[in-house]
């Protein structure tokens, strides 16, 4: 970046920039922020001129960025997240107790440990705003990166570079499988090998619960289930399995949880233990965390 643009660059440029990315257009993103289509052109030209080329190519049917524009919007949305957090800190400072949180999790872990680590949280806070984001770990992963979460509960694969985080390890997961209250499985401990005539409604393959459960099968010399029905959705999952005769592996904190509060669902254990790879609590290790994010990561870091 040239000095000019680090010294005229204001908030105004940097959700400009990421309009456009998000919308594709100059009009819509001219919309999105609040300003004309020829104030929205002129100073997308300002930006580039100072920046030392295109941000953007004009093709046909929109705008998509450059090498140089996809760098720019990367470290303006984390920018922008950053601004964000310094007002919020700033209304918790002068409030005592209020300000907001993102935190995204996968299945388990939210269900496990941050919902029960927020709850203690909000109990000395009422105040807070806390967003919570279910969604695979690459997603996660992104969304930190990118300052739309203060901090995540995720899995990362073994070629993961985890510089730029601040990382702590999770719990080790185990699997149990999920049926209706009247499959002929339901409440039992069964041998692998007794599920394969039933259907799984499973996460696709690559994700931790399938690879575990596949895992399992193939260590106790068995195939892998051959009626498989792939969904990441959870009400999907029980929707199926309300209806029929099939089994969807979860979590047990998951499991146990569905048993809990949905009579028409049971547990089924196996002699088989399957285990989830670890996942990791991260935050963005140069990121400051507000009082509030701060707070409620300690909460969870003290129940694993």
């Amino acid at each position: 970046m040239t000095s000019a643009l680090t010294q005229r660059m204001k908030p105004s440029h940097l959700k400009l920039i990421c309009a456009i990315r998000d919308h594709g257009k100059l009009q819509l993103a001219a919309d999105a922020v609040g300003m004309s289509q020829p104030a929205a052109s002129r100073m997308l030209s300002e930006i580039e001129t100072d920046a030392g080329g295109p941000l953007f190519e004009r093709l046909p049917r929109g705008m998509a960025p450059t090498p140089i524009g996809a760098a720019f919007v990367r470290h303006a949305r984390v920018i922008l997240a950053e601004v964000d957090t310094l007002t919020t800190e700033i209304a918790q400072l002068q409030g005592g107790t209020a300000g907001a949180v993102r935190v995204g999790a996968v299945t388990g872990p939210a269900v496990g440990a941050l919902v029960p680590a927020l709850m203690a949280v909000r109990a000395e806070m009422p105040d807070i705003q806390p967003t919570i984001e279910v969604a695979p770990s690459v997603t996660l992963i992104r969304g930190l990166e990118e300052g739309r979460f203060d901090f995540v509960l995720a899995r990362v694969g073994s070629d993961s570079d985890l510089r730029a985080f601040q990382a702590y390890p999770g719990r080790t997961e185990t699997v149990c499988l999920v049926a209706s209250a009247d499959h002929p499985l339901a409440g039992r401990r069964v041998a692998l090998s007794e599920t394969l005539p039933y259907e799984f409604v499973i996460q696709e393959p690559g994700s931790p619960i399938r690879t575990a459960l596949e895992t399992a099968f193939l260590e106790n010399r068995l195939p892998t289930p051959a009626q498989v029905t792939n969904s990441s959705s959870l009400l999907i999952a029980l929707n199926i399995v309300s209806d029929s005769r099939a089994v969807s592996p979860q979590t047990r904190e998951v499991g146990q949880l569905l048993a809990r509060i949905a009579p028409g669902l049971a547990i089924v254990e196996t002699d088989e233990n399957i285990v989830v790879s670890n996942y990791l609590v991260l935050h963005v290790r140069h990121r400051a965390l507000s009082p509030v994010a701060q707070r409620l990561l300690n909460e969870v870091l003290r129940r694993l």
